[in-house]
């Protein structure tokens, strides 16, 4: 396999921004992505790819069927079962939708959105970046929280199979999220 060719980025390239948070003052559960990809800024949607596994996983966790809703149906949906979204990098530039790909970012401010949400026991990180980033963004408050660091459900994250992930993505339905 050839060496991967490394990203050239300039001033030029666009500033990639998150999405606004989705949560209730009695959210639990806050699951942290690192930044939406191409096709989710496209879809202007949290895990707008197709095929990221993100609405299939929290289906099994919920037991919603939250693929065959629309998108603003899937966040009030998520919002009952008292889970959150947001993501760790408030910005960056990026070509593609590759964590590996992020340069120049900078954090949302996560510990402010947490003086938001006096229920919240469990903060979960979609893959390693976001684990990395938003665990250094926490600092010691992460310690008042169950820390889950979730296998990426994004495509590119093909180290595991979906029920491998789903496996250890199920440590969700112990923070109380499978019943709303």
């Amino acid at each position: 396999m050839p060496a991967r060719k490394p990203l050239q980025f300039t001033a030029a390239d666009p500033l990639l921004a998150s999405f606004p948070p989705v949560v209730a003052a009695d959210t639990r559960t806050l699951i942290l992505g690192s930044l939406p990809g191409a096709a989710s800024l496209a879809a202007s949607q949290y895990y707008g790819h197709p095929r990221n596994g993100f609405w299939k996983l929290l289906s099994e966790i919920t037991g919603e069927a939250l693929v065959a809703m629309a998108y603003e149906d899937r966040l009030q949906t998520l919002l009952a079962h008292r889970i959150g979204l947001w993501d760790v990098i408030a910005n960056a530039r990026r070509i593609g939708s590759l964590d590996s790909d992020i340069r120049d970012h900078s954090h949302n401010d996560l510990l402010t959105l947490l003086q938001t949400l006096p229920d919240l026991q469990t903060i979960a990180f979609n893959g390693g970046t976001a684990a990395r980033i938003g665990l250094k963004a926490l600092g010691e408050s992460a310690r008042r929280y169950r820390i889950l660091s979730l296998p990426s459900s994004s495509p590119a994250h093909a180290s595991l199979s979906y029920e491998q992930k789903l496996g250890i993505w199920r440590q969700l339905a112990s923070s109380d999220v499978s019943s709303a």
